[in-house]
């Protein structure tokens, strides 16, 4: 299975597509404003204590206060209070904790007032971005994540993956991870580092460390609300996490994510260098790859199965719903069990992708076609668990109940991804009228006179649908040729499929808009 990232730089943030095969599977935009980030450190200040709830309010910056359980506050708490109160007062000169003196574990059934006070200051890590109404949500088991290994500051464990299931291996990375650690630090060991050697599993780590000590070297100037240790950017971090021997290419298309990223890749796997490229078509990254044209198709309410049939997403309040439907499915199977098997199975893999590619969190329950056979119930949540193993995600996955219905709970930690796919004509805004569409050449044809002639623009870019482009350039001589001859100068044309068939645009030839006066 190959697997590709492609990252396309727009005014809003960077939209960062995963394909496998081609198909996209996960999809984000990195906002270009201040974001609060999973994964993100910042000094807060206790606001206020919730006795009710067991928790406290916090103030990173956010127009909410975030929210701290005392769950989230880790069994060491006391020791990072501690911790933070010494470097702010420039007691302490680093990062290290080698001679820091941990403070005892918290219980685990006490209170927050207990361990918290208001208008205090304390480090806390995002857990779960700001979602519809809600706040961020924030814990004080701070932990620091690198491509084999998770650095927990005042802690002294070393966990094993459980996906890391070979004892000798197991043992192995207990022993190595034990004998290069730091003191009071603990270890939670990636189940990518099976069978990486000692030098790759070090170098991880210290570059753990260095990011930890920079951070509480930021924390002795820092004022309340200040991003001390700032998580990787969404790119870099999906590199971080999925880049293997798999990995096909980076495809980037501006020369700033392309550094930064062919950086990373030479940082962490040298070999990989050569995978990340910069995009230099005419056509736009998304474009050219076809990713456009897949988010507009899987991002709607109704999203066609391959075979015929089709699924109906619904998002309410409490949950979202998928129905499966079989459409026009043939019914060249035998028999009416054997077609909802069919059509249940297709439905099954394209929901795993549906689940991963909208980042649907919650509670979601799927209607299936009813099948009567347990075998066949059985085999559906089979092809589930299987296809949903990529999943980053935590999830559960519950039986069919005897209504045909599957429940699935899934862990969201960011906004749930959508793509509008009902558009407003570019052309008329949605009021139904536009320029006569057979008069739409010699519009353009009239813009471009005045351009070249009255403008003096040299070499003019026309953006324009498909079907303009081909009534431009088809045939011989073609127009566009006629034009060159005409004004002795060569138009670009190119199409954008996201343009109506009525709409066009001018650029020059710093591929910047031209204002069209004639």
């Amino acid at each position: 299975m190959s697997n590709e990232l492609i990252i396309n730089s727009t005014p809003k943030g960077d939209r960062i597509a995963l394909l496998q095969d081609k198909r996209i599977v996960e999809y984000h935009l990195e906002e270009s404003e201040p974001h609060f980030s999973v994964g993100d450190i910042y000094l807060g200040t206790v606001k206020k204590m919730v006795t009710g709830l067991n928790a406290a309010f916090i103030d990173i910056g956010y127009e909410k206060d975030a929210f701290l359980h005392y769950h989230d506050l880790g069994p060491n708490v006391n020791s990072l209070n501690k911790f933070t109160k010494e470097v702010i007062a420039e007691r302490l000169q680093s990062g290290r904790l080698d001679n820091f003196k941990l403070e005892p574990e918290i219980d685990k059934h006490d209170k927050i007032d207990k361990v918290l006070s208001k208008n205090t200051p304390i480090l806390v890590q995002v857990v779960k971005e700001p979602i519809s109404t809600k706040g961020p949500r924030l814990s004080c088991d701070i932990s620091i994540a690198g491509r084999y290994t998770v650095l927990v500051p005042f802690s002294n464990g070393v966990n094993i993956s459980k996906k890391i299931t070979a004892k000798a291996e197991r043992q192995r990375l207990q022993r190595l991870m034990s004998s290069i650690k730091p003191a009071n630090f603990g270890v939670i060991v990636r189940t990518v580092a099976e069978g990486k050697e000692v030098e790759e599993l070090d170098k991880d780590l210290r570059e753990s460390i260095a990011k930890w000590d920079a951070g509480m070297k930021a924390l002795k100037s820092a004022k309340p609300r200040d991003k001390i240790i700032g998580e990787m950017s969404r790119a870099t971090s999906m590199l971080r996490d999925l880049l293997n021997e798999n990995f096909d290419s980076v495809v980037v298309d501006t020369p700033e994510l392309f550094q930064e990223a062919r950086n990373y890749v030479s940082n962490i796997a040298p070999e990989k260098e050569k995978i990340v490229k910069l995009h230099q078509g005419k056509n736009k990254v998304f474009e050219q790859l076809g990713i456009e044209k897949q988010l507009k198709m899987l991002f709607g309410r109704s999203v066609s199965l391959p075979q015929g049939g089709y699924l109906i997403v619904e998002h309410t309040e409490a949950l979202h719903v998928i129905d499966v439907n079989s459409g026009n499915k043939s019914n060249n199977e035998d028999g009416q069990e054997a077609t909802a098997l069919s059509v249940n199975r297709e439905a099954a893999k394209e929901i795993a992708r549906q689940l991963r590619l909208r980042d649907m969190g919650g509670i979601i329950v799927i209607d299936f076609i009813d099948m009567k056979r347990p075998e066949n119930k059985k085999l559906i949540q089979d092809i589930m668990k299987e296809e949903m193993k990529t999943d980053r995600s935590k999830y559960t996955i519950l039986p069919l109940t005897k209504f045909g219905l599957m429940q699935i709970t899934r862990q969201r930690v960011r906004p749930e991804m959508n793509v509008v796919t009902a558009e407003n004509c570019p052309t008329c805004g949605g009021t139904g009228k536009i320029t006569a569409s057979i008069a739409i050449s010699d519009i353009i044809e009239h813009h471009l006179e005045h351009i070249l002639e009255k403008q003096n623009e040299k070499k003019p870019t026309i953006l324009l649908h498909p079907f303009l482009h081909a009534y431009f350039t088809k045939g011989f001589p073609s127009i566009r040729m006629k034009w060159f001859f005409k004004y002795k100068t060569w138009v670009n044309l190119i199409q954008d499929t996201s343009f109506g068939i009525t709409d066009f645009k001018f650029l020059n030839d710093h591929s910047e808009p031209i204002e069209l006066n004639g």
